[in-house]
């Protein structure tokens, strides 16, 4: 095997991504999948859970001073706030200490403000701890995405981003589920039931917690960070395991990186890099984005209101509808997630956007025309969604590659933050109120205006969109301390934006 050997100024010539790259796919590759993926699925489970607790909080003998209005509206943006800011604070960190250590942090965090939520005795207390609980969520998004794009073997990257991104709907699914029994008076108490539900978040994120130990700091990042041995012992380790595995030698890697370690990098170089250097990537992260935040904002909220309004679905029975979308956007990732490996991420990006939002236009224009009930209109937006699910997870996978290594988890975290402020601060603003009129043309409009953002979003990833698809997150976007003798060299210039890669200095 191949080994990172330093030379005088602590410049090294190593073949570990590329002995990362190659390797098959393995048990190995499934603990990272669960130790770092699983985090999703309590996201949407704390999403879906507050949303469906909201009528039980505000009832008299709930334990809790607390209106539905207040758990929907003030709790709700408290617990975006947190994830917005948590991004950002944690995402600088991230690439500044660390994938590990970051993604062990922001868990415990997650996992003792929705314990403490669960203890609440007053409305304070319950605000302040959503607010917490988004700021641990919010810095996962950055710590683990950094990760598995570092872990994964190029061949795999984007089904295995896709995927775990789509796991959120697992848990939105659980929550609806969930929320059914934990408010059921016959089993719970109307002061103990909801409680559980934070509880069980809890719980799980302790499992997760434990599992985690074993998952390794990257590879790439301690190359960059002057710890190059543990970066070897790693990998060696890896191989070793593999090997044993599958009872055959691996294939030897093919190519080679010089870098000039550093212990950090500027914040302003990082600016720089990113809406400078980079800037039509840029472009491409913030387009995708918005349009994926508008058009789910579009459908889901004001979802119960328009299958009440419209379709005189009782209001205790929209959580079934909504956990048959939740499947519909898991199902999305999980089958065209190979796609975007072996079609190619511009089709794969720009042809989910786009098709999600014409269908989306095609069910505004059905229900415009009143020629939808409850079930066909769910019928509609799982459809939609199915698409939708897919680009929006690519979002999470475009922004996590297509800027260099040292900038990653910090990119992630200022794209996440503008989707989710949009997501969960104007989206509710404009949507809510279109869709809780109850006037046909309203909802027809909201529908369509995220239908617009979608396509248009679309049509910028048809032409801006990196071929990243089997390749090297090295060869897409050459790491900022790379020399310019290494074989990384940057943006292919077949692909848009390839005139910005950044001439690398030491």
């Amino acid at each position: 095997m191949g080994t990172a050997q330093a030379v005088r100024g602590r410049t090294i010539t190593t073949d570990i991504p590329a002995r990362l790259d190659r390797l098959p796919w393995s048990r190995w590759h499934w603990t990272i999948v669960i130790g770092l993926g699983t985090v999703w699925i309590l996201d949407g489970l704390e999403v879906t859970v507050v949303g469906n607790i909201a009528s039980r909080l505000s009832e008299p003998g709930s334990g809790l001073p607390i209106t539905s209005g207040e758990v929907t509206g003030m709790a709700a943006a408290l617990y975006v706030a947190g994830a917005c800011l948590g991004a950002l604070f944690w995402g600088r960190l991230t690439d500044k200490w660390g994938r590990k250590k970051l993604f062990m942090i922001t868990l415990a965090v997650y996992l003792a403000a929705t314990a403490l939520t669960a203890i609440s005795f007053d409305t304070w207390w319950f605000f302040l701890f959503r607010f917490l609980t988004g700021f641990g969520i919010g810095g996962e998004y950055a710590a683990i995405n950094s990760a598995i794009d570092e872990l994964i073997p190029k061949e795999y990257r984007g089904r295995t981003d896709l995927m775990i991104n789509g796991s959120f709907w697992l848990g939105a699914v659980f929550g609806s589920l969930l929320s059914i029994v934990a408010l059921d008076t016959d089993i719970f108490a109307a002061n103990v039931g909801w409680r559980l539900t934070f509880a069980l978040g809890a719980v799980l994120a302790l499992v997760i917690l434990l599992v985690r130990r074993h998952v390794p700091e990257s590879p790439r990042w301690l190359l960059i960070h002057g710890r190059d041995d543990e970066a070897e012992r790693i990998v060696s380790s890896i191989e070793r395991k593999i090997e044993e595995e599958r009872n055959d030698p691996l294939p030897r890697p093919d190519g080679e990186i010089t870098i000039h370690q550093r212990r950090s990098v500027s914040f302003l170089e990082i600016g720089r890099t990113v809406f400078s250097d980079y800037r039509k990537r840029a472009v491409l992260g913030f387009s995708l984005f918005i349009g994926q935040a508008f058009l789910y904002n579009a459908i889901t909220f004001g979802f119960g209101a328009i299958l009440t309004k419209f379709f005189d679905v009782p209001s205790g029975n929209t959580g079934y509808y909504f956990a048959v979308i939740a499947i519909g956007n898991f199902v999305g990732p999980l089958l065209l997630g190979k796609l975007f490996d072996t079609v190619g991420r511009r089709i794969m990006i720009s042809g989910t956007y786009i098709l999600s939002g014409l269908l989306l236009f095609g069910t505004a224009w059905l229900f415009d025309q009143g020629s939808l009930n409850a079930t066909t209109m769910t019928a509609c937006w799982c459809a939609v969604l199915f698409f939708a699910s897919a680009g929006a997870s690519s979002a999470y996978l475009t922004v996590s590659e297509v800027f260099p290594m040292e900038t990653r988890a910090m990119s992630i975290a200022f794209f996440y933050a503008i989707g989710t402020a949009a997501g969960g601060i104007s989206g509710p603003l404009l949507f809510a109120k279109l869709t809780e009129t109850g006037v046909v043309g309203d909802t027809v409009l909201a529908f369509s205006i995220g239908a617009t953002l979608m396509c248009l979003a679309g049509l910028v990833a048809a032409l801006l969109a990196v071929k990243a698809e089997r390749r090297s997150l090295e060869d897409i976007a050459k790491p900022l301390t790379a020399a310019d003798g290494g074989s990384a060299d940057g943006a292919s210039k077949a692909d848009p934006g390839a005139e910005e890669a950044r001439p690398t200095t030491a």
